[in-house]
């Protein structure tokens, strides 16, 4: 296997794959009871050990009869004595002779001397009193009357009828879904022989992780784990069996002992995190020294930094730390080889084809799999639009429908471009409703009422940016603007709301904090939001005027503000800074200080106004959401500082 190493070399994506897709799974075969069989891929061929049915039984509800008897029947009704009943489940016990007939039940033993059932919407029963002891010396003499002729065997299944003994049922790799389980059951069969599913030990490494529901120290530089669930649920997706190791921090001797450990248990170890080549990340280093790596560092984006190698009894693939580059490198190379160990097939692929909405720059000399949303126009047609806030960044894929493949030799993709989109599943559905725009409680309410809507809070401006260039449905844009500067005077407005916004500050107002003032005389630690939201349009124009009435320049006040520069990105993250102890005060809405319990210094109020791209207002979504915003009151019903414009 020598041959195969590329230590430390970029591979083509090409050989990446092949490089994985020579690492033995195979996990061999198990016995699994047939009701946990859903899902499960037969290892070797069945066959019917029985007849099914195992006897001659009646397909409809009506009665048994010799087909004889009824000749000539449609056009001279003829009238049997019923001489009994046989019910589904039991054993019968008339017997026909000639000229008789018996009622019968779906499902039901055909009785002896019977060969044809006739269905009870074609006969009419009749009672003529009581008997002279012919007919068995019945008490009552019943009688039917049949209106249609049967010919032998009709309204029957005869015995093996439905798969006979003997007879190939099922052939090995046959993906077990409800229809097979109901032929194995009905078979007989209470466990089933099937390819056994892959153990893939699941190891994310870091010192800075730690298990959700542990406590975070965010100044440590601490995060959650992300990918052990992550990949654990995508290795359950792909038909593997997940096994969830303790992290690991960047220490080579607990690495080497954790990594033995899973690879003595599982056919698959799959790390994540430390596969760079810097000096913290050992995991390359104990492969090296316990198996062997065959493969270093692929040219592709997202996931460069992969690892792929053989220890004695496992097969090794290293994903990247980020969760999108894990996720990403998972999905490509990753998934169809445990799929392909448990004998599943590729999954069902769908790919829709669209044009870039905006351009999107990529770094010539990758590949890149860049992850995309979806957006219909009011015309239908398909708009595809980049959803990249960088690997780190885990609502990337949640936020994206799917991935457009860009070559290596490609180092840009311009509006207008036609691009075809690998959808994660063929279940995809673009959004009713793309907003883009101001984060607010408000709206979150709204999105809340509408059906798979999808909103890109990317603040006011690039709302207005996005309605301009004509990829959103609508655009959610908080304080002053000039619609006219901004390229938007045909947008429709829908609604709207005002709220009060200004200083959220500690509970109780330590430091008697009484307004922007405050911020510029005073040593007090500010946190901002960053420059595309309405909010912070707001407060620089506030400052503009506090400076002018100073007779001083705007930038001087501003300059003379510990922090203004931090920016955070959501309308709670001042306040949460502040509720963290980590500033003395941060812009935000009373709402958000109401909610975490914090003192406000109200500033002022702000309008947030509901934009819609003029060629889109006939649009169903964009429809409903302007009758909703036609009751915005009860909407804002509970919302500290808000009021419907």
């Amino acid at each position: 296997m020598s041959d195969r190493k590329e230590f430390r070399d970029l591979a083509d994506p090409e050989r990446a794959r092949e490089v994985v897709a020579s690492l033995d799974l195979s996990a061999g075969t198990e016995r699994v009871p047939l009701e946990d069989a859903r899902g499960r891929v037969l290892a070797e061929r069945v066959d019917a050990g029985l007849d099914v049915p195992g006897f001659d039984r009646a397909a409809m509800d009506g009665y048994a009869v010799r087909a004889s008897d009824t000749y000539g029947a449609d056009s001279d009704p003829e009238v049997l004595p019923v001489v009994g009943s046989v019910h589904a489940g039991e054993s019968p016990d008339v017997t026909l002779d000639g000229g008789e007939a018996a009622e019968i039940s779906t499902g039901a033993v055909m009785p002896e001397g019977a060969d044809a059932v006739v269905i009870v919407e074609r006969t009419e029963e009749v009672e003529v009193g009581e008997t002279d002891g012919d007919h068995r010396d019945r008490e009552m003499d019943r009688r039917v009357r049949i209106e249609t002729a049967v010919t032998p065997g009709e309204n029957v299944m005869l015995a093996g009828a439905d798969i006979a003994a003997g007879e190939r049922a099922l052939g090995p790799g046959t993906e077990l879904t409800p229809r097979e389980v109901g032929l194995l059951s009905a078979l007989g069969v209470d466990e089933v022989p099937v390819r056994a599913k892959p153990r893939v030990a699941i190891v994310s490494t870091g010192d800075e992780l730690v298990r959700p529901g542990g406590d975070l120290d965010h100044r440590a530089g601490q995060i959650y784990d992300v990918n052990s669930y992550a990949v654990a649920t995508a290795v359950e997706e792909a038909g593997g069996d997940p096994v969830v190791y303790p992290h690991v921090g960047d220490d080579m001797a607990a690495m080497e002992e954790t990594l033995v450990e899973a690879a003595a248990d599982c056919d698959l170890v799959l790390t994540s995190g430390s596969t760079s080549a810097s000096a913290v990340d050992v995991v390359y280093r104990v492969i090296e020294d316990r198996g062997e790596l065959l493969l270093h560092g692929v040219a592709i984006k997202p996931g460069k930094p992969m690892l792929v190698g053989e220890f004695e009894n496992a097969a090794y693939v290293g994903l990247p730390g980020y969760p999108v580059s894990a996720l990403t490198i998972f999905r490509t190379f990753v998934a169809p080889v445990i799929r392909s160990s448990a004998g599943l097939p590729e999954p069902r692929t769908a790919t829709v084809d669209g044009e870039m909405a905006v351009g999107e720059r990529t770094e010539e000399g990758r590949r890149r799999l860049l992850a995309v949303g979806l957006v219909e126009n009011a015309g239908g047609r398909r708009l595809v639009y980049p959803v990249d806030k960088g690997s780190g960044a885990t609502t990337t894929l949640t936020a994206a429908d799917g991935v457009v493949d860009v070559p290596a030799d490609t180092n840009a993709l311009s509006a207008g471009d036609a691009v075809t989109v690998d959808l994660f599943s063929p279940d995809v559905r673009p959004p009713t409703l793309l907003g883009v725009g101001e984060d607010d409680p408000a709206l979150s309410r709204l999105l809340d009422r509408l059906d798979r809507p999808r909103y890109l809070a990317r603040g006011s401006r690039g709302g207005l940016r996005e309605l301009r260039e004509g990829l959103a449905d609508v655009a959610v844009v908080a304080g002053p603007f000039d619609a006219d500067e901004e390229g938007v005077a045909d947008a429709a407005e829908l609604g709207g709301w005002s709220r009060e916004w200004g200083l959220v500050v500690p509970a109780g107002n330590p430091e008697g904090v009484s307004g922007l003032a405050d911020l510029v005389d005073r040593d007090l630690s500010f946190v901002n939001r960053g420059p595309e939201s309405g909010l912070r349009t707001s407060l620089s124009n506030a400052l503009a005027e506090l400076a002018a009435g100073r007779g001083v320049d705007r930038r001087e006040a501003i300059e003379a503000i510990s922090g203004f520069d931090l920016a955070a990105r959501a309308f709670e993250s001042p306040a949460r800074s502040v509720a963290a102890g980590d500033a003395g005060a941060g812009l935000g809405l009373r709402a958000t200080a109401a909610k975490l319990g914090l003192g406000f210094v109200p500033v002022g109020s702000q309008s947030v106004r509901v934009l819609a791209n003029p060629e889109r207002v006939e649009k169903a979504s964009v429809r409903e959401l302007d009758e909703l915003l036609g009751d915005v009151g009860t909407v804002l019903d509970g919302l500290d500082g808000f009021e419907r414009k």
